[in-house]
């Protein structure tokens, strides 16, 4: 897992919970890494569940509701990093439409060794869109919160449903809907 989601992850931390937290989870994980990440750099992805996992027993919140509000906080973050992506579109539906053929094509020019989830679409319409994620890492409810902050984005409201294709977490289903304005 690349530098960046663990640097962003650790400073969504401190934002929600303060420092001390921050210290405290990078403590209680004994990380190979000792908690020092660059942005470019890769990480063991048990390095991540270590951290929620610590968080998790920290501020007593379930581990997917921290991944929820990851999303959410990354979205803003990687916008502000590269805002030339999130320009060109005028609609959350067209960025989401596009996360396979333009987003993560610029990810991968980025950081070439980045292990991406895949989005399937299934269907989509101007105010709705069907797709499947597909990541042996299951972090749906990361999607999830990124899928939402992006309607939040371009002032518009959703819903959000998603149905497990695999008890895992692994291919997740996701029906979404912008709500009339």
């Amino acid at each position: 897992m690349k530098g960046i989601v663990f640097a962003e992850f650790l400073e969504m931390v401190e934002d929600q919970y303060g420092l001390e937290t921050v210290d405290a989870i990078i403590e209680a994980s004994d990380l190979p890494s000792e908690g020092i990440y660059t942005s470019v750099g890769t990480y063991e992805f048990n390095e991540m569940v270590l951290l929620l996992q610590s968080l998790n027993k920290r501020v007593n919140v379930p581990i997917d509701d921290l991944l929820y509000a990851f999303g959410h906080y990354l979205f803003n973050s990687l916008g502000k990093a590269h805002p030339e992506v999130i320009k060109s579109y005028t609609s959350p539906i067209g960025l989401l439409y596009s996360i396979e053929d333009h987003i993560h094509v610029h990810v991968q020019k980025l950081y070439p060794d980045a292990e991406l989830p895949t989005f399937k679409i299934l269907d989509k319409t101007d105010t709705s869109i069907s797709m499947v994620y597909v990541s042996s890492r299951g972090l749906y409810r990361l999607a999830h919160g990124l899928i939402e902050k992006c309607f939040e984005h371009f002032n518009a409201s959703s819903t959000v449903a998603f149905e497990l294709l695999k008890e895992d977490g692994t291919e997740v289903k996701f029906d979404v809907v912008q709500n009339g304005e």
